[in-house]
């Protein structure tokens, strides 16, 4: 009996370590993939990165791109955070609806959101809108409202995961305290996210930053008029510049990387958040 046990559970590890050195085989491929096509931009791309740093185009193109991305994903979260709130802590009406659109807007193509907003700004609304001096459609604000098209559901979805992550015993004992639910939004809800609303800023400013698909249906790309650093990509590859779009890609791949270090400081614990929790268990 001991023996049949000793067999069986030596089985059971040969089996792990199989699965195990599958898993690591398919992660390396992956790696070799993704890092090698990363690899291909830094290579080609940095010894162009003195060359991008000097052109007039790609310093006009990061420029849209910095100032449209900053003015998109600041809306974003004032309208994020309110909606999150009304998702998850109001009974609003049709709120599955609600739900099921912004999950569908995150599941379509951006040009087809891009197409979208054409259609809306070129009805007679729109036509209004630019007679009222609010031109969209091949402008500069065009890009700021792709950007927002594409990046607000995914803004709406990280600020309700960070809601729904909230110790709600917090805000019912502040409520039975006699604070109002702003009160209670200000002082529990907004210090408890603070680093949920950061990173979401960082993350959703990124895309912006490489938002494209949208911004090309509804604004076009027109050289140092509505060229961001995506757009300054295809016009250099759609001309035969390809030195010019490695470098510009260069310089997308570095605001990448600074991002995404950005976002893991975020959101890594706070060293007394992480002792509290150890002293808590300690009892």
């Amino acid at each position: 009996m001991a023996t049949r046990s000793w067999k069986q559970a030596n089985n059971h590890v040969r089996a792990q370590g199989t699965f195990a050195n599958l898993c690591i085989a398919l992660a390396a491929l992956v790696l070799l993939f993704v890092g090698g096509a990363i690899a291909a931009v830094v290579v080609a791309g940095t010894p162009r990165l003195v060359e991008a740093g000097t052109s007039p185009e790609v310093l006009f193109s990061l420029g849209m791109s910095l100032v449209t991305s900053t003015i998109s994903t600041t809306i974003c979260l004032l309208l994020s955070l309110p909606t999150a709130y009304a998702l998850t802590r109001t009974h609003m009406p049709l709120n599955r609806l609600v739900e099921v659109v912004i999950e569908l807007t995150l599941s379509l193509p951006y040009i087809l959101l891009g197409f979208a907003l054409l259609l809306v700004f070129s009805s007679p609304m729109g036509k209004a809108l630019r007679d009222a001096g609010f031109a969209v459609v091949f402008q500069p604000a065009g890009i700021v409202m792709a950007q927002l098209i594409v990046n607000l559901p995914f803004a709406v979805r990280m600020m309700r995961t960070a809601l729904d992550g909230l110790d709600r015993r917090l805000e019912l004992v502040a409520a039975t305290l006699g604070a109002s639910p702003f009160r209670v939004f200000r002082t529990i809800i907004l210090p408890l996210c603070r680093n949920s609303i950061v990173s979401a800023f960082v993350l959703t400013w990124a895309r912006g930053m490489g938002e494209f698909g949208a911004t090309l249906m509804l604004v076009g790309v027109t050289r140092m008029k509505t060229e961001t650093l995506p757009g300054s990509i295809y016009l250099n590859i759609s001309t035969g510049n390809n030195d010019m779009a490695m470098a510009t890609a260069m310089v997308m791949l570095l605001l990448s990387a600074a991002t995404l270090i950005l976002a893991n400081l975020l959101n890594r614990p706070r060293a007394h958040a992480v002792d509290g929790g150890r002293a808590c268990r300690g009892r």
